[in-house]
């Protein structure tokens, strides 16, 4: 029996000895939206072995409606129960990879575009590892009005019987029992504003347990009667959500990032945010990917507004960490302008290709402090940056760069014919 094999027979033994009732069948789209089939225990076997056939055509960002059908093929790796639910009537959920008919990988499939730059840089010696800081918000409701945080609380503080703390607190250990490592776990600037460290892992494993996580504090929430959103920028005047990532290579099992150069920093590692420097600009319509991102992105509120890097600098698009002296191996760069409504799979590729470019190209790294290039300033500007990017071509195809453009414009256009409270408060009176 080969491996497959054997973690086909683990998934449908645990199926039938937990009483699950519904296995998900989890992908997402281009936007990095949640889409699922739900699987009864009857049909699993043949999904497994398999997989689904679906309309491509039906899903943003997939199949034009004559190259319609697509088939989602799970990953056994990620099996995994939802503990939330009942013994006996549980839930599981497993990641799929997109696929054509004939087996091939589809490109319109953010985890198999991941794969791919993954793979390039597995073929030049590397492992990708990353650690996000995910941050979101909770609400005590979304009525049409304003949205209204569930607590008054600021960073790092303990209040008696904090509803927004308990609730993170049980979505730790939700994540913990899924097999989700959790570094830690504390309560933001803003009020209702949380945060969940994710533990260091590969890049693909971390893009599937950013998906896991968003869902798993949304449903919780849910439970709970209250609202959970990673809108990037839900409230004014205060800061925004972040996802904050922790970045290494490694190569033959250390840490490539480990050196004798500034900082403790290889030469791999100065490349690497060499090249991220260069190219932060045309990346950004990925990392921060819709209107509302920009509304974080701005001066005064710990979010980068231009490409450079610094040690102490909670401003800047790359921070270099302190590291223990007993603890080289955690040596890494920061990159602080993704947001947690990004799309992971395809932020983590062109984070990983960018940086890559460094490593192989000819790039200077501008002083500490100094700054290269501003940061697009909004959508529009970022999509056109996008759009002339030979680097975001080569890496996600021309399949989703082609959609991702488009499904951008429009987002914008529809943004920019909105008359908002701002303008009328602002203008009405005065013109």
């Amino acid at each position: 029996m080969n491996g497959v094999q054997s973690q086909a027979q683990y998934v449908l033994r645990t199926v039938e000895e937990r009483g699950v009732r519904f296995v998900q069948l989890w992908f997402t789209d281009v936007l990095g939206r949640h889409k699922a089939f739900h699987v009864t225990p009857a049909e699993l076997e043949d999904a497994l072995d398999q997989g689904m056939t679906f309309d491509g055509s039906a899903i943003d960002g997939f199949s034009r409606t004559n190259e319609a059908d697509v088939l989602a093929r799970p990953d056994l790796t990620t099996f995994q129960l939802l503990p939330w639910f009942e013994e006996g009537a549980g839930v599981a959920r497993v990641f799929c990879d997109i696929a054509n008919i004939d087996g091939t990988p589809f490109a319109g499939c953010p985890r198999q575009q991941l794969r791919r730059v993954l793979s390039e840089a597995r073929a030049a010696g590397y492992t990708f590892y990353v650690a996000p800081e995910v941050e979101y918000f909770y609400f005590a409701d979304l009525d049409g009005g304003a949205p209204r945080p569930l607590d008054t609380g600021s960073y790092f503080d303990l209040l008696p019987d904090d509803p927004g703390s308990q609730l993170r607190r049980r979505t730790v250990l939700i994540l913990e029992e899924m097999g989700i490592g959790v570094e830690h776990a504390q309560h933001e600037d803003a009020p209702g504003q949380h945060e969940i460290d994710l533990r260091y892992t590969d890049a693909l494993t971390m893009a599937d347990t950013v998906m896991s996580v968003r869902y798993v504090v949304k449903e919780l929430a849910r439970q709970a009667g209250v609202w959970a959103s990673f809108m990037p920028k839900p409230l004014a005047n205060v800061q925004g959500s972040g996802m904050h990532t922790h970045l290494s290579l490694w190569r033959d099992d250390a840490n490539a990032f480990i050196g004798d150069g500034p900082y403790g920093l290889s030469d791999v590692a100065t490349r690497f945010v060499a090249g991220l420097v260069h190219h932060a600009p045309e990346i950004t319509a990925i990392t921060n990917q819709w209107v509302n991102s920009y509304k974080r992105l701005v001066p005064g509120l710990e979010a980068p507004i231009g490409a450079g890097w610094a040690r102490y600098d909670r401003n800047a698009l790359i921070r270099v960490p302190s590291v223990k002296p007993d603890r080289v191996d955690s040596t890494r760069v920061e990159f602080r302008s993704p947001d947690p409504a990004a799309n992971p799979y395809l932020a983590f590729a062109v984070i990983l290709a960018a940086g890559l470019r460094g490593v192989t190209g000819d790039y200077e790294l501008p002083p500490e402090g100094a700054t290269a290039a501003r940061l697009p300033q909004s959508l529009a500007e970022a999509v056109d940056l996008m759009e002339r990017s030979t680097l975001l071509h080569e890496t996600l195809g021309e399949h989703q760069v082609e959609w991702f453009l488009r499904n951008k414009r429009a987002e914008w256009d529809a943004y920019r014919g909105q008359v908002t409270p701002f303008e009328l408060d602002r203008y009405l009176p005065l013109l």
